[in-house]
């Protein structure tokens, strides 16, 4: 469901009646041409290696050929309604399930906006006004396929985190471990710190890991948050090790600032495991 509705859409990128009879009336002459423009745009594309791994044969390219059709042909030709506006979010879907990078969306939008151009300049009607129009309406495309397409990647994200998350584990009778994949948000870090804690209430265990090696980025919330379990755990006389510190992640912490003699860091799960064995006596 869209944020707005397709009026809304064209006031924030200002494509008003003027945009779209701009368009209209420049559409006779381009219509023509649009198989040529595809065709060339595909022709510099595909020398692209980071592109041209998401073709796999020429049947598939021919369909992309027919899409892209499609899509100008709207551009060119439809009015922007509440079709227009699904049609272009759908797009963005499209491109965030196959997992094409938004770079080479990017290259793609700033590739067809060179052969336009281009095309204007030689059927001599590369006014002001069109390009004008062009590019406002160019705007509203790129930001709706943009946004559908964050939009469809953080529904993934948010999936594969529910579908990651990992019960706390008891590995011995004092020692509890929880290795943590993926994103941390607000919300999980929430969820994290309340499982630790009512584990460690549970268990009465006087060390708990929590190795973040699979952390995909650590930036100052992430960083605060850690913390906040790692102080939580002590204020309940359980001894918090953070292991997993790869030299990236290390660096971030330091370039953020954060007071790292609050918390017990270890490189490797191994470490912190061996670590662990010291506080609680264990001998193996």
């Amino acid at each position: 469901m869209s944020l707005y509705t397709a009026q809304e859409y064209c006031a924030r990128f200002y494509v008003t009646d003027w945009t779209i009879a701009q368009i209209g009336a420049a559409a006779p002459k381009i219509m023509p041409e649009l198989p040529k423009i595809i065709e060339a745009f595909y022709e510099e594309m595909l020398k692209h290696p980071d592109f041209s791994q998401y073709f796999s044969s020429q049947q598939h390219i021919q369909r992309l050929e027919g899409l892209h059709k499609g899509y100008w042909t709207s551009f060119w030709q439809a009015a922007v309604d509440e079709a227009y506006i699904t049609d272009r979010k759908r797009i963005g879907e499209v491109h965030a399930r196959i997992g094409l990078p938004l770079d080479l969306y990017y290259d793609g939008v700033v590739l067809f906006n060179h052969l336009f151009k281009q095309l204007f300049e030689r059927l001599g009607i590369a006014s002001y006004e069109l390009l004008s129009a062009y590019s406002q309406r160019q705007d509203l495309d790129v930001a709706l396929v943009v946004d559908s397409y964050n939009a469809m990647t953080n529904e993934v994200l948010k999936a594969q985190n529910e579908a990651l998350s990992t019960p706390v584990a008891q590995l011995w009778d004092d020692i509890l471990m929880l290795p943590i994949v993926g994103i941390i948000d607000s919300k999980r870090a929430q969820d994290i710190m309340q499982t630790v804690l009512s584990k460690i209430g549970e268990t009465q265990a006087k060390v708990f890991i929590l190795d973040i090696s699979g952390v995909a980025v650590v930036d100052t919330a992430v960083a605060n948050h850690i913390i906040k379990i790692s102080k939580a755990a002590r204020l309940m006389g359980c001894h918090c090790i953070i292991s997993g510190i790869s030299p990236a992640v290390a660096q971030t912490v330091v370039e953020l600032g954060v007071n790292t003699e609050e918390i017990s860091t270890r490189g490797s799960m191994k470490d912190a495991l061996s670590t662990a064995y010291e506080l609680t006596g264990v001998k193996l």
